[in-house]
């Protein structure tokens, strides 16, 4: 029995130690940016590979202090695009869309732990400062900073942008291990009161029926803080998917207030009667043999959610870059149908911690 336990023991070794090199035999270039930027071995960041990526993104760092979204900072540059690139620091787009800036910053946190290079704290304090100067006095945070026209001024919660954010302040008024030598004095007492009101202004555009807190849209407007439009297709809604990374912060919270309590009931409530249920992705090849994708019900299937809600119906709709609302994915261009996340199931993340939640805050 032991020799059994003994080679059950050297085969699962076998495979855990095969996959970790498989791992980091992969060439960086090979990785997504946000891997690279946070998830490689702690002691790769010091690296002189590390210090070879740390140039682009320092170099890509705007002069308002932000970074710009969906740009590969590990990849090798040329001195034509390292140049260009250089002459591009003006550019008014610096973002906190898609996880920029703050996978950026959470780079040169790693890479100034285990190096102790002022360059990477200039850099990282630069973008926390410019993370502090775009909070508007009620909480929220626009797209862009400085302000761009257009729905770019909204509070953004697409994409998790201010739940990134706020995320980003805690850790550091927590004093995680990662921020706790980098971040200057002067910016680490903004943190705390810039997270207090980020969690007010959540609570201020929450969408309230018939006097009951439901869920947000993905994205508000700044000064009335009613649901807005954003591109053609993103219309104001109640969204199935930009709430869930706001409910989770929400009851991530160590002492919530009666408030908290309260959202936090009536968003779990809304998604429980909002979920359209035995529903799963089906991919299949059209007769022209193009790839293409549907919903289906399948009693076997888990629950998912549309990520937009009418307004008023409380019914989930798609959107072409028309505008109109329809009730299905059929109803829509090839391209919108295949380009966009219509439904979702991570609603059901906030479903698997509730249970707990709930025993521990509501009376």
């Amino acid at each position: 029995m032991k020799k059994l336990q003994t080679i059950i023991l050297i085969v699962a070794l076998f495979f855990i130690c095969g996959a970790s090199i498989g791992q980091a035999q992969i060439p960086i270039s090979q990785r997504s940016w946000k891997y690279v930027a946070t998830q490689m071995p702690d002691s790769w960041y010091g690296s002189e590979e590390s210090k070879s990526v740390a140039e682009n993104v320092l170099l890509y760092q705007r002069d308002a202090g932000g970074w710009p979204k969906n740009t590969p900072f590990h990849k090798p540059l040329t001195i034509p695009e390292k140049a260009k690139i250089a002459d591009d620091k003006g550019l008014n787009d610096a973002i906190l869309d898609n996880d920029a800036t703050t996978t950026e910053m959470k780079f040169m946190a790693r890479m100034y732990k285990n190096t102790k290079s002022e360059i990477y704290k200039t850099s990282f304090n630069k973008g926390l400062s410019f993370i502090l100067d775009a909070q508007y006095d009620n909480g929220g945070w626009p797209m862009f900073w400085p302000l761009r026209k257009g729905y770019y001024t909204h509070i953004t919660f697409n994409d998790n942008a201010i739940v990134n954010v706020l995320t980003m302040l805690r850790d550091i008024y927590e004093m995680k291990p990662h921020y706790i030598s980098i971040t200057l004095p002067e910016n680490f007492n903004r943190a705390k009161p810039a997270f207090k009101k980020g969690i007010e202004c959540i609570l201020k555009t929450q969408i309230i029926v018939q006097g009951k807190p439901t869920v947000w849209c993905a994205q508000h407007d700044e000064v009335t803080l009613l649901p807005a439009k954003a591109r053609s297709y993103e219309l104001p809604s109640f969204s199935g998917g930009e709430s869930v990374g706001i409910i989770k912060l929400l009851m991530e919270l160590p002492d919530p207030s009666p408030a908290i309590i309260k959202s936090v009931q009536g968003a779990v409530e809304w998604l429980d009667a909002h979920r359209i249920k035995n529903t799963r992705w089906d991919y299949f090849t059209t007769s022209e043999g193009k790839r293409d994708r549907r919903i289906v019900n399948d009693p076997k299937a888990g629950d998912m959610w549309a990520r937009f809600y009418d307004l008023e119906t409380e019914l989930p709709y798609v959107c072409d870059r028309d505008g109109i609302k329809k009730n299905t994915l059929e109803e829509i261009g090839y391209e919108r149908r295949n380009g966009y996340s219509w439904y979702t199931n991570a609603p059901q993340e906030v479903f698997d911690l509730y249970p707990a939640w709930k025993a521990k805050w509501v009376k």
